[in-house]
């Protein structure tokens, strides 16, 4: 095998490689980004829900009370008709 043939063979592929051009950016020119209406009420939306809390204090208060002082009771009856019922919501799902 002679070793010029391999040689001149490589050439030929090397000629067919375009050279990269870096891509310039004219001065001045610079991206713009545009949210919608409709984007910035959904931002207006999502900061006031991560402003609140996940705890409404006015419904907790009431009930913390009432297990303190060992007033709450909450019958069996009931407990298992709202189990079952979002049972039935889930499952329907």
């Amino acid at each position: 095998m002679r070793i010029e043939a391999y040689t001149q063979v490589q050439q030929l592929y090397n000629t067919k490689k375009t050279a990269k051009t870096p891509v310039t950016q004219k001065p001045g020119t610079s991206d713009k980004i545009q949210i919608s209406s409709i984007g910035k009420d959904f931002q207006t939306a999502k900061a006031a829900v991560d402003a609140s809390s996940d705890i409404r204090e006015d419904v907790i208060a009431p009930l913390k009370a009432g297990i303190e002082n060992g007033t709450y009771h909450v019958s069996g009856e009931s407990f298992a008709e709202k189990l079952l019922q979002k049972y039935e919501e889930i499952s329907s799902l």
